[in-house]
């Protein structure tokens, strides 16, 4: 694994956030307020897959870049958190600069 590792699981993390935030902020109130339950359905299917491509990326990224335990488990709960991982972009651009 190399730079462009990195920039996947950068990518990856971000379109998480995103899938998070959508389900969060338009699936949930589509449900819960005007009576349409597949929002949830689609949003919450999409972001399920997206967490679970994340987190089993993260596993070779942290092997590949010698990450230590603490930060790995810090960029996973990061992805539990609404905007957490637009925190952890920036902490892995700065790694991704170093490295470059």
């Amino acid at each position: 694994m190399n730079l462009s590792s990195l920039r996947f699981l950068r990518i990856l993390g971000n379109v998480e956030g995103v899938s998070y935030l959508l389900l969060l902020g338009l699936a949930m109130p589509l449900k819960y307020i005007w009576g349409y339950p597949m929002a949830v359905k689609i949003v919450g299917m999409t972001h399920g897959v997206l967490f679970l491509a994340y987190c089993l990326y993260l596993i070779p990224c942290m092997q590949a870049h010698r990450w230590s335990l603490r930060f790995s488990f810090f960029l996973f709960l990061a992805t539990l958190i609404p905007l957490g991982t637009f925190v952890t972009d920036r902490k892995i651009r700065a790694l991704e600069n170093l490295a470059s």
